[in-house]
């Protein structure tokens, strides 16, 4: 038995024709195929079933799927391992990004930049979704680590947390708004919300989440007026007298650049949080274990978390 046998069974099995499974290992279908049936002879059991549409497999072939994946596993931990330690990186890292975790202080496509240029043989795979999402990916192994929204203040089960961003919630608005009477008024409660349009981060962001839950807290449901996944629309939308946008941690000075003035939200007071998240079982490759790192680096402020 060769490993090369066991990888064109998992393939097979996996994409249920022989054809596919030699265009996803780049061999040809003939040589894919003698392999197998080598496999069969020497362990003097059929692993497929060829008489169907798709190959499927035998009652015996289901029974070794998992040890012949687990070999596989084994070989290409070994090798990892191997390559840590001669300081080479290879594979793949898959990073989820919620809208709006690129800007502030922390610029991830340099750090990524920079991180490619170090190790040029690690593909980094990058993709944009809710933070509800992408902590579902991170626990279904589909991620590797995210960039993502927090609402509440433990980690979820199961997952670490290093705190990116935390800022009071605001609520922004044109100057001419009542809210802001008085003139020197800093902070509004969130009762005074209750009635008004509310321009906000769709729902599946760790922003929009404390924004409801604080809402519940205080006995209403909020008027949801607008929702954009990027908080520069946010702002715009604002600026046209559209509604009161809450984001956060929007400064004095950046909301009077756009023509806006803030107002701290208060009883209760909410924060918006960016965390970088990762299953408390670590990353699984030696390359997301470096790109961890380096991201870790350049988070500031930052506190991490971490769930048992």
């Amino acid at each position: 038995m060769e490993l090369r046998q066991l990888r064109y069974f998992v393939a097979v099995v996996e994409e249920a024709n022989f054809t596919r499974a030699a265009a996803r290992l780049h061999l040809a279908q003939p040589g894919v195929s003698a392999q197998i049936r080598q496999l069969e002879r020497e362990l003097g059991h059929r692993l497929l079933d060829r008489s169907g549409r798709e190959v499927t497999p035998t009652e015996v072939g289901r029974a070794l799927l998992p040890y012949a994946r687990a070999a596989l596993a084994a070989v290409e931990g070994a090798r990892r391992t191997a390559e840590e330690f001669t300081g080479l990186l290879r594979g793949q890292v898959t990073l989820g990004l919620v809208s709006g975790a690129a800007i502030h202080e922390f610029d991830v496509v340099s750090v990524l930049a920079d991180f490619h240029d170090a190790h040029p043989q690690v593909e980094i795979s990058l993709t944009e979704d809710s933070s509800e999402r992408m902590l579902a990916a991170l626990r279904g192994g589909e991620l590797d680590m995210a960039l993502l929204g927090v609402g509440a203040e433990e980690p979820p089960p199961g997952i670490c947390l290093h705190i990116m961003i935390d800022e009071p919630l605001v609520a922004v608005m044109a100057p001419d708004d009542p809210l802001l009477v008085p003139a020197d008024r800093t902070d509004v409660p969130l009762a005074e919300l209750a009635e008004r349009p509310l321009i906000s981060l769709p729902r599946g962001t760790g922003v929009r989440g404390v924004l409801d839950r604080a809402c519940a807290e205080a006995g209403f449901r909020p008027r949801i007026a607008f929702e954009a996944a990027a908080p520069e629309v946010l702002v715009r939308l604002a600026a046209r007298g559209l509604g009161v946008a809450v984001l956060p941690g929007l400064s004095d000075a950046e909301a009077a650049a756009s023509g806006l003035r803030s107002l701290e939200i208060t009883e209760p007071r909410s924060r918006g949080r960016i965390a970088l998240a990762w299953r408390t079982d670590g990353p699984p490759t030696p390359a997301a274990r470096a790109l961890l790192d380096r991201l870790r680096e350049k988070l500031t402020p930052a506190a991490s978390t971490g769930a048992a």
